[in-house]
């Protein structure tokens, strides 16, 4: 049974992976823009799901984009 599970790392070795600043990081953890748990006072940060943030950003509502341009009907 191979089983895969995610590469979890500290902040530091997050910022070294990365080449971020940890206060960076921990910004990113604080706003929930990568996936991470708490392991005691640590924080553990899925790497997957960095790369994919600084690769890809953060994602926009197309809801909220598209309304921004349009014309609405508003009823009297």
């Amino acid at each position: 049974m191979n089983k895969n599970f995610p590469q979890m790392e500290t902040i530091n070795k997050a910022s070294k992976i990365s080449g971020l600043a940890k206060y960076r990081i921990r910004q990113m953890v604080l706003q929930n823009k990568v996936k991470y748990v708490r392991a005691g006072k640590k924080y553990l940060i899925n790497i997957e799901s960095l790369i994919d943030y600084l690769n890809n950003g953060e994602m926009i509502n197309s809801n909220t984009a598209s309304t921004k341009n349009e014309i609405r009907k508003v009823g009297l």
